[in-house]
């Protein structure tokens, strides 16, 4: 807690409190109240069944931010990840042409109707249907995206993008490569922690689309870096 730290350091509240935004920012800790507890540096893959269901809300709330950053008529890569499902149904009645690379964001955008929905022409991986990194990097080698709406399983100022599998970020630098304008949508906790591949630097991103308790000094990190930071309610 601050006031644990205060009595052992002997500096001050507002000092500790400082202290703790920052090493926040480089995805050292995770403010709490009153305090801040240890974050998983490094991190496995989690079941599809957990990650979709964690934090529910705040994905929807973020997917449909993003929805108005896409306007109709564009070309779209929508990445594999729980967060893009929930982008996906945002985008259902809208008349886009996208590359889904997971079959659950594609039933998503095309049960509305309106949207040319392509996927990749491979193997689904197990549960969480996301297609295999190499059928992923056909696709994408032969598309090209007005926007690429992303997920990650980390992103820090000093550490960059990254995510739990070579495989999944070798997809995700070919994502980047094949688009004009980069979205991260992104839950707050992805903003103070870091994953062992490294796909690419928070300079990459265009637009941040987050929540409200994301870390402010990561918020500045990428504002700096020239990102547009969306906050959503």
């Amino acid at each position: 807690s601050v006031d644990t730290l205060v009595e052992l350091t002997g500096a001050s509240p507002a000092t500790i409190r400082r202290d703790l935004t920052e090493l926040e920012g480089h995805g050292q800790l995770r403010k709490v109240h009153g305090g801040a507890v240890a974050v998983n540096l490094r991190g496995m893959p989690m079941p599809y069944s957990l990650r979709s269901a964690e934090n529910a809300a705040g994905k929807a709330a973020i997917a449909q931010l993003v929805s108005r950053l896409v306007t109709d008529d564009m070309s779209v890569i929508i990445d594999n990840g729980s967060t893009m499902v929930a982008v996906a149904q945002a985008l259902q009645e809208r008349p886009i042409t996208a590359l889904c690379l997971s079959l659950r964001a594609a039933l998503s955008l095309g049960e509305g109707g309106v949207a040319t929905v392509s996927t990749p022409d491979g193997t689904l991986m197990p549960e969480s249907l996301r297609y295999e990194a190499a059928s992923c990097l056909r696709a994408l080698g032969a598309f090209r995206a007005d926007v690429a709406i992303i997920g990650t399983c980390s992103a820090s100022p000093a550490m960059g993008l990254t995510v739990t599998t070579h495989q999944d970020a070798q997809v995700k630098r070919a994502i980047l490569a094949s688009s004009a304008r980069v979205v991260l949508a992104a839950t707050s906790d992805k903003l103070s922690r870091t994953s062992s591949f490294r796909f690419g630097g928070i300079d990459d991103i265009d637009d941040l689309v987050t929540m409200q308790d994301a870390p402010q000094a990561t918020l500045d990190a990428f504002r700096a870096a020239g990102s547009r930071v969306h906050i959503a309610d």
